[in-house]
């Protein structure tokens, strides 16, 4: 069964860093663009950030630029999300998605799998 697994998500003060992951099981991400999504409580699911299948380009959303870090490890079949400088309006679940050979885009409707999901809360 082929399937996109995220973690590293938590509890983390603002100001604090976190960073997520992405892996697959069943096929391999490395012949996919990878991006991250978030929806938080309320508001409907938007594009984050994300990387082309090449790891040669990425793309982010202004409410995260210069704070959020997309790489890709294929060796480890892993895409991260380096998240620093996080607020409380970073809350939201975090989803990792993949586009089959893609060149990198936040829009949602280009990605062939998604995973379930990781809790992000920013919180004093």
């Amino acid at each position: 069964q082929s399937q996109i697994v995220e973690s590293g998500g938590g509890l983390v003060t603002p100001g604090g860093s976190l960073r997520l992951s992405c892996t697959s099981s069943g096929f391999t991400l490395n012949f996919y663009a990878v991006g991250w999504f978030r929806q938080a409580p309320g508001k409907e699911r938007e594009g984050i950030s994300c990387i082309s299948t090449n790891g040669g380009s990425t793309d982010y959303a202004d409410s995260v630029k210069d704070r959020f870090t997309i790489s890709r490890d294929k060796s480890k079949n892993m895409v991260y999300l380096e998240m620093s400088g996080l607020k409380p309006e970073d809350t939201a679940i975090y989803f990792c998605a993949a586009d089959f050979m893609g060149s990198g885009t936040l829009t949602q409707d280009e990605y062939d799998y998604w995973g379930q999901g990781t809790q992000v809360t920013v919180s004093s």
